[in-house]
């Protein structure tokens, strides 16, 4: 089983190298054929070897080929790269989620995690106990666990919400306030066990679309006569989740809220498991206290996200 890990993570970071590599070239490629159509003068970085890769650029064309090799930003609809490589055979096999809480755990947040049980479809709720990160994370990759929560808690208050995707990343971090439980819901109806529905709405950056893929392949794919349905509804960078069945009465259609709920917050992507944080690398990270932090809004705006590489 060692050797087999071994194995699968330097294949996954023999083909992460090959692919930075192409988006390298393809990214001169694409910035010299910009001052060739606009007419405006070559970069200097690029003027030595501008001939060469004007030739390569001729003998292009867009083939599927070309956006699997090199890929675009992380989670677009038609892009697969070493980020999103676990999520490229999602819909072929449900996955299989692993829930647990921080250490001593209070009773509220005991009682969170059943609910998130019932949220996800395949998942189960395992007592923290003693157990140390890597025997957890250990144990799921040997079980074939895909997703990894973590729940922590602030006074007895669930506050963050940890996705590890397994076995290689990425690892989403999440804020979690306003939370209701279920039985803090008016009017609760009864937990439906169909496969859900999903909503996103909002999710419109590369960052947006990125964190929709973490959130989206958490749940199998739903049968067409589910009356059950999830959304995940962003506003000004904050998550709002809402659990909901319906029913038709007379041809309208009527929700009925099932709960819980609350909002999430991503304040940082990384590219590895909750195992080996240290040697991960950062993908996207919060920064709250820029100047311009206020004025941004990196799930829902074209210029919202930057990589860690391009910020540094």
């Amino acid at each position: 089983m060692l050797r087999r890990q071994a194995r699968l993570r330097k294949e996954y970071l023999y083909r992460k190298t090959v692919e930075d590599k192409f988006k390298n070239i393809q990214a001169k490629k694409d910035k010299l054929k910009r001052s060739l159509e606009e007419n405006i003068p070559i970069h200097g970085d690029l003027r030595k070897r501008a001939l060469a890769l004007q030739e390569k650029i001729e003998w292009e064309d867009e083939g599927p080929e070309k956006a699997a090799i090199i890929g675009g930003p992380s989670g677009g609809a038609n892009t697969l790269n070493s980020q999103d490589d676990e999520y490229r055979y999602a819909g072929v096999q449900d996955p299989k989620i692993m829930i647990t809480t921080s250490r001593e755990p209070s009773s509220r947040l005991k009682m969170f995690a059943k609910e998130l049980r019932l949220i996800f479809p395949n998942s189960q709720r395992m007592n923290r106990g003693k157990y140390e990160m890597k025997q957890l994370i250990h144990a799921c990759r040997a079980n074939d666990v895909t997703d990894f929560i973590v729940i922590h808690e602030h006074r007895g208050i669930p506050s963050s919400l940890i996705i590890c995707h397994l076995p290689y990343g990425p690892t989403a971090f999440f804020q979690m306030s306003d939370v209701i439980m279920r039985h803090d819901v008016p009017d609760m109806a009864p937990m439906s066990e169909q496969y859900p529905h999903l909503i996103f709405h909002n999710f419109k950056t590369s960052l947006g679309l990125r964190t929709a893929n973490i959130l989206k392949y958490l749940f199998p794919v739903p049968k067409e006569d589910s009356r059950r349905v999830i959304t995940f509804a962003n506003h000004d960078d904050y998550i709002c989740f809402r659990h909901h069945t319906y029913k038709k009465v007379d041809k309208n259609i009527e929700l009925m809220e099932v709960g819980p709920r609350f909002q999430l917050k991503l304040y940082e992507v990384r590219l590895g498991t909750l195992d080996a944080l240290e040697a991960a690398d950062t993908e996207w990270v919060l920064r709250p206290y820029m100047n311009t932090s206020v004025k941004r809004r990196f799930l829902s705006q074209d210029d919202g996200w930057q990589l860690e590489d391009d910020i540094n």
